[in-house]
């Protein structure tokens, strides 16, 4: 067996049985005990002639030009069972791809085979989202075969680019958090850390995002139609899932009370493993995904009695668990749907981190030496309950000795301040779905406040204010508070982020447990994707100015270029690649949407989640704003106007209706203005549909400015932010997430920042709650104009505009509304003079440094994993 994992029996439970010729019945066939322990003693020893034809038969895999051709060949013709006669690009896209993984797994096998023989403290990084976009270019790159491949499909009739067009955005995620999470496996690969990601195997993702009159419509992403050359099905290596049940009360020979789970509901969870390359190492790690299954995929009988749909549907309730990400849950059985998505994903992985911990036959005492888990926010929360009741109800250890293991193994992440944002489960859903669970985390609550109330006596308000069970009616476990207690170390993503999560939402466990359990590592981003692949004419040309792609790996290596931010020559050419850029967006515009824009336009992009406190909904009244202003000018002023084009792309959640009616008012609005003859070449909305990291990767290199503009305090950090600058676009923001740290990198002469600050947010919201708070004039006369039917049936919209009134303007448009056009007027200004715009992107490009995810890894690592780097030799 040559998979890579960790070659070990997976001990599941007992295989279904299987008639042999005889028709006795025999088990099926079990995962063979295979590969070296830590002790270096082989778990399956092959004859001297097995392991002679082994190594004949496993040479390396070679990249040259004509051995590409050849695997090119063999998997068109064997794995495809496709010929030269019958080839097209997507046939010629699988065979690549299947010719790459060839190498890819090779890799894999050596880095999997090394870490299980040096055995290493490993990390393992569990996100319920991987937004990984496309692979085969990335992988091409990283694995430094890109200009062979090219030159080796290129004889056979075929370009390389075309091809990476064939591939279908893996489906894994959503927004910021799938991407940050598969942006830090990148760079946990390329600096040779011993890493695993966990996550789920999404069969329809999200959603697909369709545009039917002005609105989101959502339909099934089907991405895996035509499979998936980058996956490896690993149905040696499944776990059993229970829901439901009892608990059973039983006694050890002590006489100590113990406790089983039994009964209730089982589904399967199979692993699908995907190889991730570093850059320029041997080193490749694994992101583990997994799918749910039945424990009886087919009732014969209940099929024989004409009951047909009765007969699949323990099929259909297992792979309900892991069909959607973030099913909806405005209905009890969404609810239910989630829970069961988070505790299937966070037990299996559990299962299969200890069983890699056992191969080691270390003592228990030793888990957290050996093993390092990152919950990237409270989706995998429940893996800390989960963790204390295998290590006590199935290992036999006591509470105390667990507890400790526990709370030094997890650490957490958090990732917003916003209220609604803080998963809470009710108690009785938890009591019905994982009713052994729900009793260990009422055992953790309670030890937990028996400890706050001896070094707060008598304070009951603290108590009820720390609580992981927020009373009422129902209770509910508030999941952020449970991360925070199992967890050794508590970090934000960004500098003004962490300090709001240590005097808001966590400031009673900051005094309880003291200011080192929280710290800050701010986020990063993957130069490889999202310079290096994403805008290759800009790599060449840093290449070529700065003597070779070290700054690839390391990105501090760009602040060398500021040196040439004042040269004629260097700024003509940084220029002639940004506008080649946007060139390339208006043809995919063209093609897309039928819609005609001029790349000499300022580009200015605002792509992200649909969401209120992003303020889509302020940037589009801007836009009207804009619009009505432009209509009003003489035509002789207009040739004083900057020309630009306003760019929208991003999802709502299914249920969320606000965000939904802000996509149907920027439809509605682009259907005007692009309809306008006498100002179209003045301005034009563009909204892209389904937004996700390939169309994210022509948006990017081409934007001017990218509008990050949150109301202060609520964004806990963005990346997106960081690619538009590190590819030489400007921010048009607010003082809030990450745009507080790259102003001051790079700089308040390359930035525009303006609005509120996050610690008068309140003061302002308590005033418009509790007073009478005029509208200014120019945020009234856009409010009119839609409320008098000028962007459609002004009916529709009454909910929105209601948020402005009514909802007393919670996200703070009103209050930012004229400072942000006013700031929209100085980037026009700057817009104007060209060889001033071309400095300010250079010196800003020039300032990335430090928002690598090779950055932030390096801070996890250090402080929080206590984890080192493993080379591969």
């Amino acid at each position: 067996m040559s998979a890579a994992d960790d070659y070990e029996d997976s001990f599941p439970p007992a295989r279904p049985f299987i008639l042999s010729g005889s028709g006795v019945p025999k088990p099926a066939r079990t995962r063979s005990a295979t590969g070296i322990t830590s002790q270096a003693q082989a778990l399956w020893k092959p004859s001297p002639e097995a392991l002679k034809i082994w190594k004949a038969y496993t040479e390396p895999v070679p990249s040259d030009v004509n051995s590409i051709q050849k695997a090119f060949c063999y998997h068109a013709t064997k794995t495809l069972a496709r010929s030269s006669f019958n080839m097209d690009n997507f046939a010629a896209y699988q065979a690549v791809a299947y010719s790459l993984r060839e190498q890819l797994l090779q890799k894999w096998n050596e880095t999997q085979q090394f870490h299980t023989r040096e055995d290493p403290k490993r990390v393992y990084y569990l996100s319920l989202e991987f937004l990984l976009g496309r692979t085969l270019d990335n992988a091409l790159l990283n694995l430094l075969v890109k200009d062979n491949y090219k030159q080796a499909v290129e004889k056979m009739g075929f370009r390389v680019e075309d091809l990476v067009e064939e591939e279908v955005d893996a489906a894994l995620g959503n927004g910021g958090l799938g991407r940050l999470a598969a942006c830090f496996m990148d760079s946990l690969a390329t600096l040779d850390y011993p890493a695993w990601g966990y996550g789920i195997r999404y069969t329809y993702g999200i959603f697909q995002q369709r545009i039917h009159d002005g609105y989101q419509a959502e339909y099934p992403d089907y991405w895996l139609n035509f499979g998936n050359p980058w996956e490896i099905q690993r149905l040696d290596i499944w776990y059993d899932i229970r829901f439901r049940g009892y608990v059973n009360k039983v006694f050890d020979t002590d006489g100590n009370p113990r406790y089983t789970w039994e009964g209730g509901e089982k589904v399967v969870a199979v692993a699908y493993d995907y190889p991730i390359p570093g850059f320029d190492t041997k080193n490749t790690i694994n992101i583990r995904l997994w799918s749910s299954k039945p424990k009886k995929e087919f009732d014969f009988g209940l099929f024989n009695e004409g009951n047909y749909d009765k007969s699949v549907e323990e099929q259909k309730a297992a792979e309900n668990i892991t069909s959607v990400l973030y099913p909806n849950d405005n209905h009890m059985v969404g609810k239910q749907l989630r829970l069961k998505q988070q505790y299937f994903f966070v037990s299996a992985t559990l299962q299969d981190i200890i069983r890699r911990f056992k191969k080691s036959h270390r003592p228990w005492s030793d888990f957290s030496d050996q093993v390092a888990i990152q919950l990237n926010d409270t989706h995998p929360t429940l893996g800390i309950a989960e963790l204390q009741r295998i290590l006590v109800d199935e290992e036999g250890l006591d509470w105390d000795f667990a507890w400790e293991i526990v709370t030094k193994t997890y650490s957490f992440t958090n990732h917003t301040v916003l209220p609604e944002a803080l998963e809470r489960w009710a108690v009785p859903l938890l009591q019905d779905l994982l009713p052994r669970l729900m009793m260990i985390i009422f055992d953790i609550n309670l030890f937990f406040l028996q400890h706050v109330e001896k070094m707060y006596p008598g304070d009951r308000d603290r108590l009820r204010r720390m609580s992981i069970i927020e009373e009422g009616h129902p209770q509910y476990v508030r999941m952020a508070f449970l991360a925070v207690v199992g967890s050794h170390t508590v970090n934000g993503v960004a500098a003004l982020h962490s300090e709001l999560v240590k005097s808001m939402i966590f400031k009673d466990f900051v005094e309880f447990y003291g200011a080192a359990k929280f710290t800050n590592v701010t986020n990063g981003i993957t130069p490889r994707r999202w310079l290096h692949q994403a805008n290759p004419d800009l790599s060449k040309l840093i290449t070529d100015t700065l003597g070779g792609t070290t700054w690839v790996k390391h990105l501090n290596e760009l602040a060398k270029l500021k040196a040439y931010a004042d040269d004629a020559s260097f700024q003509q050419k940084w220029m002639a690649i940004k506008h080649k850029n946007k060139e390339r967006l208006a043809h995919y515009i063209k093609l897309l949407l039928d819609v005609d824009v001029s790349p000499d336009a300022l580009f200015d992009v605002q792509c992200k989640r649909l969401h209120e406190y992003k303020r889509q909904f302020m940037n589009i009244l801007s836009v009207i704003y804009r619009y009505e202003r432009l209509k009003s000018l003489p035509k002789s002023a207009l040739k004083d106007e900057v020309p630009r084009v306003v760019f929208f792309s991003g999802k709502s959640a299914p249920g969320y209706y606000v965000a939904k009616l802000v996509i149907k008012l920027i439809n509605n609005v682009a259907t005007v203005v692009n309809n306008d003859n006498e100002l179209s070449q003045y301005l034009k909305v563009i909204f892209i549909p389904n937004y996700n990291v390939s169309v994210a990767e022509i948006l990017i290199p081409a934007s001017d400015i990218s509008q990050h503009i949150s109301t202060a305090g609520t964004e806990a950090s963005g990346t997106s932010n960081m690619k538009f600058v590190l590819n030489g676009g400007l921010i048009l923001g607010t003082v809030d997430g990450a745009n507080i740290e790259i102003g001051e990198e790079v700089g308040k002469d390359n930035i525009w920042l303006f609005g509120c600050l996050a610690h008068e947010v309140e003061d302002i919201r308590h005033e418009q709650l509790y007073r009478t708070i005029d509208m200014g004039a120019e945020l009234r006369s856009v409010v009119e104009s839609i409320q008098h039917g000028s962007y459609g049936d002004a009916y529709v919209f009454e909910p929105l505009l209601a948020t402005l009134t009514t909802g007393h303007d919670y996200y703070l448009v009103n209050k930012d509304f004229v400072p942000y056009l006013e700031t929209q007027k100085l980037v026009d200004i700057a817009f104007k003079e060209k060889a001033s715009w071309a400095k300010k992107s250079i010196n800003a490009a020039a300032s990335m440094g430090k928002f690598s995810a090779d950055r932030s890894i390096q801070e996890y690592a250090e402080r929080i994993w206590k984890a080192s780097p493993s080379s591969v030799e």
